[in-house]
């Protein structure tokens, strides 16, 4: 795959995208990761730096997670704007009953998403995502979370495609090789709360695309189909009951 050409496709095909909307430009959140910095990248690439706004929205964030968002941003050209949502994490889990561990977790990427929206109809931008295929796919993502967004340039990519096509980008190499993680507890990764590695992600969610069987255990390409079969919900639009008339 010639990857600067697919960079260039991407690129018109958000741009296209953003003037059919009638929208100036996208709102993208850098979390650290090579995922948010390629979206990134691919829209400066779209409609210029100066229609791109990248938001760092800490939320009891690592350290290591901002420098490398300023790392990515800077690489890009682009400002980075910080808006601190600690301060709201907090009260909202004040004002709400005991909850498990994980919907804890998940008020974080609400919280982003709202922050997102509220960014974005303020400036007439479109709310760039940042999901990959294999995460898409296994439904590795918050519903409404970071996966309430308007557009997905990477949707189609494996996580290995992503990397190649950072490279072309101009992303950082430590951003493009450090672990990826969502950064919603320390020590937290992807790979780790996954079970998988992204390079078996990969090749089991390919194999299964194209009819193939997949070259891994029998039980990790079980666990990978119950995962994509349970996730379905997170892929679509809330079902509508018909009523016969």
């Amino acid at each position: 795959m010639d990857f600067v050409v697919l960079a260039d496709a991407i690129a018109a095909w958000m741009r296209d995208y953003a003037g059919q909307a009638r929208a100036e430009g996208f709102v993208v959140g850098l979390s650290g990761g090579v995922d948010s910095a390629v979206t990134a990248a691919l829209a400066t690439r779209a409609v210029g730096a100066s229609h791109v706004l990248a938001l760092w929205l800490p939320c009891h964030s690592l350290p290591e997670d901002e420098a490398y968002a300023r790392m990515t941003a800077q690489a890009l050209g682009l400002r980075l704007h910080t808006v601190d949502l600690n301060a709201a994490y907090d009260a909202l889990l004040a004002a709400l009953p005991p909850g498990s561990d994980m919907a804890r977790a998940n008020v974080k990427p609400r919280l982003r998403m709202t922050a997102w929206y509220y960014l974005a109809q303020s400036h007439n931008y479109l709310v760039a995502g940042t999901g990959n295929r294999p995460e898409m796919m296994v439904g590795y993502f918050t519903k409404y979370g970071d996966g309430g967004v308007d557009i997905e340039p990477l949707g189609e990519l494996y996580k290995h495609e992503v990397r190649a096509l950072a490279r072309v980008l101009g992303v950082p190499e430590p951003v493009i090789t450090r672990a990826p993680t969502a950064g919603l507890w320390p020590g937290q990764t992807d790979e780790s709360e996954l079970g998988i590695t992204y390079a078996e992600l990969d090749a089991i969610l390919a194999a299964l695309a194209e009819d193939r069987t997949p070259n891994a255990p029998e039980a990790v390409v079980a666990r990978v189909r119950r995962m994509v079969a349970a996730s379905a919900h997170k892929r679509a639009l809330p079902p509508i009951f018909h009523v016969e008339r």
